[in-house]
């Protein structure tokens, strides 16, 4: 029997889309080659809109619980550049300082919560489509077996193998340094190094690399150290090639205490040619590969709920033409932005020699101005997003539409509260649309002081699609929220 899709990968890109597809009625299954979760805290924090998004399913309580910090994050570096967020009222940046073995926990159980199976262990060795289905070859703890599905979707991650077997290219670049880091239970930083004096916290810079210490909670120390050098070994990371990158580096011994793990990374900047080959589409790491942090994890969760509402339309066979296409259409070009920003970052990050001081320099007085720091601010939050959505023109089309406090029938909400079952919602601030009624649609008469328009139809993403004004919401109801399957 054929399942309907397959999300191959269980990171947290994955999960959020098994997620996504379960809330919109489609029973996904995922596989995932690991047998077990993942310890290696990859990434430390979630940044931006995806933090609203948690909050619009409902798991932002249970991601903020046991957080370090949580809220308007004061401040993010742009490269080596510091960007003084605190500085802007309001701050607009959110953030959640979590590790992601954590992550992947919270989304493995709210996954289980909502009936999704996940089969660990399970390493796509082969995949084939035609115009039915694709089917994979999996082998697992019980040998080779194949599985077949209406679609599947690559979530396994730079290196994995669905984006290939689709034959969609990754053309990109790949970075001349390796970053060799690890956690540790106990680091003496107070180290004298010729030419620079002590170490700092964060990234000091030297003439043949650099170096970070710094410490995200009590009695953990996070060291790392950059250097040009061979990219080729991508296995595990011995202590002992740590410590001899860091004598090179820094020209001395750096006491490093007992590791809590320890990896080798090399940064790639990659875009994939496609999100969709047929019935294989891809999200995550597995599209998009960026060579500065702070954007992969949120961009590829953006992904996940941004395709799933729509190939489960497609699934339950309610989804309008070309709704399904509309992913590629909307997340590749965020994809391409998220490139652009990462390699300025990249490559301010890594300018040599006083001349790169220099420019270092300049970009902290002009980012330090209101507006730069504005637009950078909305560039980190995602707040810069606009979907090219049809409809008559508005500021808010496209947009992710804030939060905002309103008042319903049953009494006081926000319009988070109103999303928690990933539905479209039509909000209707003056009676205009009491006439309309639509499948899959929760239409909600409400009164707000903050209500920034007389009707809005919000997408299951947090992205409005239609506005009150010249036209009614039916053209958009039916784009964005198809049409029932005949009885």
């Amino acid at each position: 029997m054929a399942e309907d899709v397959v999300v191959v990968g269980a990171g947290p890109t994955g999960l959020m889309l098994a997620c996504e597809l379960s809330l919109a009625g489609v029973r996904p299954v995922v596989l995932e080659r690991r047998p077990e979760p993942s310890d290696l805290p990859r990434a430390n924090g979630l940044v931006g809109q995806v933090v609203e998004v948690l909050d619009r399913r409902g798991l932002l309580e249970r991601f903020r619980a046991g957080s370090p910090f949580a809220g308007a994050m004061p401040g993010f570096p742009f490269g080596s550049v510091p960007l003084r967020f605190a500085a802007l009222d309001p701050n607009p940046v959110t953030s959640v300082l979590i590790q992601q073995p954590r992550i992947e926990r919270l989304l493995t159980d709210r996954a289980v919560e909502l009936g999704v199976e996940i089969r660990r262990g399970q390493e796509v060795r082969g995949l084939a489509q035609d115009d039915d289905g694709v089917t994979l070859d999996v082998a697992g703890p019980g040998g080779g077996h194949r599985v077949r599905a209406r679609y599947a979707v690559g979530c396994d991650g730079g290196r994995g193998p669905v984006r290939g077997f689709a034959g969609i290219g990754f053309p990109g670049t790949t970075d001349r340094e390796v970053l060799r880091m690890g956690h540790f239970t106990s680091a003496d930083t107070t180290v004298e190094v010729p030419g620079h004096g002590l170490l700092r916290p964060g990234w000091n810079r030297l003439p043949l690399g650099r170096v970070l210490v710094t410490s995200l909670r009590p009695g953990i120390w996070i060291v790392g150290v950059r250097e040009d050098g061979d990219s080729a070994d991508t296995g595990p990371l011995p202590l002992e090639e740590l410590r001899r990158s860091l004598r090179r580096v820094l020209g001395v011994d750096l006491p490093l205490g007992e590791p809590i793990w320890l990896s080798r990374t090399v940064g790639q900047a990659r875009l994939a040619e496609t999100y969709r080959a047929g019935r294989v589409l891809l999200a995550g790491d597995a599209a998009h590969l960026f060579p500065a942090g702070g954007s992969a994890l949120n961009v590829g969760l953006l992904d996940a709920v941004n395709l799933g509402w729509k190939l489960a339309a497609d699934v339950l066979g309610t989804a309008s033409a070309g709704l399904l296409d509309s992913y590629q259409a909307e997340r590749r070009p965020v994809g391409e932005r998220a490139l652009l920003q990462t390699r300025a970052q990249a490559a301010l990050d890594r300018a040599p020699g006083e001349d790169g001081d220099a420019l270092r320099a300049l970009l902290t007085e002009v980012f330090a101005l209101p507006q730069p720091l504005r637009h950078l601010a909305e560039l980190t939050q995602g707040s810069d997003v606009r979907y090219d959505l049809p409809g008559d023109p508005h500021p808010l089309l496209g947009r992710f539409l804030p939060d905002f406090r309103l008042t319903t029938a049953a009494g006081p909400t926000r319009l988070a509260e109103l999303l928690r079952a990933g539905g479209h919602v039509l909000l209707d601030f003056t009676g205009g649309c009491a006439d309309v009624a639509h499948d899959g649609v929760d239409v909600v008469r409400a009164g707000s002081d903050e209500a920034p328009a007389d009707a809005l139809l919000v997408r299951p993403d947090g992205h409005v699609a239609w506005v009150a004004g010249g036209t009614g919401p039916r053209e958009a109801l039916d784009r964005w929220a198809g049409h029932a399957v005949p009885a």
